[in-house]
């Protein structure tokens, strides 16, 4: 299939704007349904981070020897942990054992979680159900290479201006310094971290909150969290307001998760772990 180049470079020019990156006159070679051309549109896309200001190093670090994966094109076709109904969606993703941890974790990170609490305004057991319900606060981010899976999803037709646009802001994450190539791995579809920010949202929201100059979702819990608060807040949360459904900050929740299912278990996620 042969995407409209025309469509597909307007639409990667305004999310590299909205993300702080220049856009280019170019896009790279047409997306494909198999490895095929996986080559060539890989050595096309170096050429355009290169005109989007990346540097050289940078694209030599995260791309340089990437192939095409074909498990992660499996994953991406074989999604349906969202068409669960919420009791087994719960059973999964936020089990009595995990309320029973987190009610530990806001204990024993009560500085930290009251900190960002005042910050940001966003109640702590919102963060550490994120936390939960994402990677089991931390113990499974995933670890899968970002940038292959990235690469593998730009190139695919199915959603290639979509992934394109993360996969720059990826290069973008290495280039500021905020971490190495080699140390962003992630879940399939290059989710990062320990509550799982897509790229662009790394980009945006990310926060140093541990303070030592990088934004490290992956290793620093200060950061992973603070970051979290942060998008919460850009999204319109408001301090002190309640998160159930028909409460101001559900909306917030839904920004989080398209998912009616994630959002009505992580209000509850939250609830539990306050009681």
């Amino acid at each position: 299939m042969i995407v409209n180049a025309k469509i597909v470079r307007a639409a990667v020019a305004t999310a590299l704007l909205a993300i702080g990156l220049p856009a280019v006159p170019a896009f790279a070679a047409a997306c494909g349904n198999n490895g095929a051309g996986f080559g060539q549109w890989l050595d096309d896309f170096k050429g355009q981070a290169a005109a989007n200001g990346i540097s050289q190093r940078t694209i030599d670090s995260a791309l340089s020897g990437v192939t095409y994966d074909k498990k992660v094109i499996g994953l991406d076709r074989n999604q349906h942990s969202m068409n669960l109904s919420l009791d087994a969606f719960m059973q999964r993703r936020a089990p009595a054992s995990f309320v029973t941890k987190g009610k530990k974790i806001i204990q024993q990170n009560a500085k930290l979680l009251n900190s960002i609490e005042q910050r940001y305004g966003v109640q702590k057991e919102v963060l550490v159900a994120i936390w939960g319900m994402e990677t089991g606060f931390g113990a499974n981010s995933g670890n899968m290479p970002v940038f292959r899976s990235l690469a593998t999803l730009s190139y695919d037709c199915r959603r290639s201006d979509f992934f394109t646009e993360e996969l720059m802001a990826a290069l973008q994450i290495v280039e500021r310094g905020d971490m190495s190539a080699s140390a962003m791995k992630g879940a399939w579809a290059g989710e990062i971290g320990q509550t799982q920010f897509l790229a662009k949202n790394y980009v945006r929201f990310a926060v140093d909150g541990d303070g030592d100059g990088r934004r490290d979702l992956i290793r620093s819990k200060a950061d992973v969290l603070a970051s979290t608060a942060n998008f919460l807040r850009q999204h319109g949360w408001q301090p002190g307001a309640g998160y159930q459904q028909g409460e101001p900050n559900f909306a917030g929740l839904r920004e989080w998760n398209k998912a009616g299912v994630y959002q009505k278990a992580l209000a509850l996620f939250a609830s539990k772990l306050a009681s």
